[in-house]
């Protein structure tokens, strides 16, 4: 019981705020669906193109989010490319440095991951099929290895970096010096929303159905001469005739 109740009065300290955190999980989610729907005969096909949109709208917030969000969301806050060869030196010599936000590493790999997120978004709106599907890859490869650098800093720092993404604060006795997050001001969340919502009427501007379940391959031949886009569920048999 002493143990539980002494777990209980653990202080922590607020790191990421909950705008990041929402984008990190929904970005996982849409990787994920735009993963399994990729081929063809896949049952979730439908969601193919649906999930490529949702990751645009995604990269078009975290990249506001890197100047109008909290202390630690924002690029200047991580993007230290000095502190690179330091932080690869400690892991080296298996002493990596406990860092609050993201390490030097960390800030490479979200850099990289929204730059292929949004090559294959665009890529793929572009109909650049071979290379699409490269990039796409490259992508599946590069999240694999972010994956499992979360995995070994976990270990190595026995700090879970997930379970810090889900509730949004570690535990401060592992960064004595550290203090609680800025949080992002009413005006940066007002200017995210306001992109966020441009960003979606101009997606829609582009493609009305964006945002409706139907198969990529209508989405490829939408532009087509006498072609009608069905949304999923509904008879095609009348455009087969």
């Amino acid at each position: 019981m002493a143990t539980v109740s002494a777990d209980r009065t653990v202080r922590r300290i607020r790191v990421w705020d909950l705008p990041l955190r929402l984008f990190h999980w929904l970005l996982v989610l849409a990787i994920a669906v735009a993963i399994l729907s990729s081929e063809e005969d896949s049952a979730l096909n439908q969601w193919h193109v649906m999930a490529g949109w949702v990751a645009a709208i995604l990269v078009l917030f975290r990249i506001v989010w890197g100047f109008v969000g909290g202390e630690h969301s924002r690029f200047v806050d991580f993007v230290k490319p000095r502190a690179l060869a330091h932080h690869v030196g400690g892991l080296l010599r298996g002493q990596p440095e406990a860092t609050v936000g993201h390490n030097a590493l960390g800030a490479l790999s979200v850099l990289l991951l929204l730059a292929f997120v949004a090559a294959t978004v665009g890529t793929g709106i572009l109909l650049a099929g071979e290379l699409h599907e490269v990039i796409a890859w490259a992508m599946v490869a590069l999240v694999g290895v972010h994956v499992a650098a979360v995995v070994v800093m976990s270990l190595m720092t026995r700090e879970s970096l997930v379970g810090a993404m889900v509730t949004g604060s570690k535990i401060a006795a592992r960064h004595p010096e550290a203090r609680d997050a800025r949080p992002p001001s009413v005006l940066g969340l007002i200017l995210a929303v306001l992109v966020v919502l441009g960003g979606i009427y101009a997606v829609l501007a582009y493609d009305p159905l964006a945002f409706t379940p139907r198969s990529a391959e209508s989405y490829e031949h939408r532009a087509s001469p006498g072609h009608q886009t069905v949304p999923a569920g509904q008879d095609e048999q009348g455009e087969r005739d």
